[in-house]
């Protein structure tokens, strides 16, 4: 039962709604299958599905609100998760930011369904670690990875008339290769809505490349360095960054886009003049649901253009209360760029290091965005336009400001998957001067 048509998931919706005594009613459906497959020492340790089904019920009397959810969806079960939401408003507290549900909203479908991906079966998932485990076994190298894959919907309707419904599917694929005196390390990821392209035999020997060629590392000097961040790389720092972008945080003084004085840095040159941001969920790489957790319908967004910040996050409360307009919360995350690969970046650069990835990434001071972390699974210095010999991985401390006022060159954006987010990404390879590398790691 966890991919209900829209019959049913509507039909469920219905009668909930019908249930409720409450001034208002909002109840949610979703559901998925995913398929997963681990493997480690060039051997499969794990395999599985799960699959699930919620519903969840959120009612108000005035403005106090209660929720409760079940995974059952006979009449009687309905009667009873309705029932106790509706005790649990009745002795909740008064929410003062509570706003009311949505009203009947229109939505503009996006192409988050891919049949290939939902018809992934255990064989397939099967031939993606043998695909990643025989060409590294060939080699004498260590594979180690995670391919997890699969659909979902959600349904939505409220006492209001709003109602939505729609499919989705994803793709994860993640593998790391060492040598096998772990000296070496190198790392390839994924991250996709349809599955037709992915062809983890090919992907895993750029991990296998980066694993041989890093096993002699030596050790640089920590310091300021031009670096060329590949697109994995740079996710991790983008993706806190924009956590930022919420006019709340900004206006209350809680964000490096808060103003001096008050009020918030909408309209102020913040990066180089070649950053531009924005947000569609109708992206053809990288389409979202068109709608957010509180129902309103995304729209195709400018959050940075020409480094200028044109907008900020505004939710349904605090648009209310400062005259603005609330608009659907982003999905997606799309960084525009150049045309030129990593490899062509690289070629351009007389002196620098490439980053394949960045890890363990964490916040030292919030109103600058402020951020330590590790590379990882291979860091090579590069002299007159090739890479010449691995280096050690760096501790560094960057904020993404200041990084996104160091660019030198964007690359041709790719997908990628944040880190500390929900965004699904489109980001390019950077190559950025004065790169804050402050101590060596001995991690491979």
């Amino acid at each position: 039962m966890s991919i209900l048509t829209e019959e049913q998931a509507k039909a469920i919706l219905d009668k909930v709604i019908a249930l409720s005594k409450a001034d208002e009613c909002t109840a949610q459906l979703s559901g998925s299958i995913s398929g997963n497959i681990r493997f480690a020492l060039n051997n499969v340790s794990t395999a599985g599905i799960v699959d699930n089904t919620d519903l969840a019920v959120q009612v108000a009397f005035g403005k106090r609100v209660g929720v409760a959810t079940i995974n059952e969806f006979d009449d009687g079960a309905l009667e009873r998760v309705v029932r106790r939401a509706e005790d649990l408003a009745r002795l909740a507290p008064e929410n003062p930011e509570f706003v009311p549900a949505v009203e009947k909203q229109t939505y503009k479908a996006s192409q988050t369904f891919s049949e290939a991906t939902a018809a992934i079966t255990p064989e397939y998932r099967a031939q993606v670690a043998a695909d990643s485990i025989g060409p590294c076994r060939a080699e004498k190298l260590i594979a180690a990875g995670f391919l997890e894959d699969g659909q979902s919907f959600v349904a939505f309707a409220n006492s209001k008339g709003n109602y939505g419904y729609q499919k989705a599917t994803n793709l994860d694929y993640t593998c790391t290769v060492r040598t096998e005196d772990a000296r070496g390390s190198g790392w390839v990821g994924r991250n996709l809505q349809d599955a037709t392209p992915f062809k983890a035999g090919q992907d895993v020997r750029t991990a296998m490349r980066k694993a041989s060629e890093s096993a002699e590392a030596k050790a640089l000097e920590p310091g300021k360095y031009t670096v060329i961040l590949e697109p994995a790389a740079a996710a991790g720092l983008i993706s806190f960054m924009m956590n930022f972008f919420d006019a709340r945080q900004a206006d209350e003084g809680r964000s490096f886009l808060s103003k001096k004085g008050g009020g918030n840095k909408i309209g102020e040159q913040v990066y180089d003049p070649r950053v531009n941001i924005s947000a569609d969920p109708w992206h053809p790489e990288a389409p979202v649901m068109p709608w957010d957790e509180e129902g309103l319908p995304r729209e195709k967004t400018s959050v940075v253009e020409n480094g200028k910040v044109v907008n900020l996050e505004y939710s349904r409360y605090w648009a209310q209360k400062q005259g603005k307009r609330a608009t659907g919360a982003a999905g997606n995350l799309l960084m525009s760029g150049g045309t030129k690969s990593t490899a062509e970046l690289v070629k351009s650069t007389q002196k620098g290091i490439l980053v394949t990835r960045t890890w363990y990434i964490r916040m030292v001071d919030p109103q600058t965005v402020l951020l330590t972390g590790l590379t990882r699974d291979g860091t090579f210095y590069i002299e007159n336009g090739e890479i010449k010999y691995p280096v050690k991985n760096f501790r560094f401390n960057e904020s993404p400001v200041i990084m996104l006022n160091n660019i030198e060159e964007l690359g041709k954006p790719v997908r990628v998957a944040g880190d500390e987010s929900s965004f699904v990404m489109m980001i390019p390879p950077m190559k950025l001067r004065d790169f804050t590398f402050t101590s060596l790691s001995d991690a491979v």
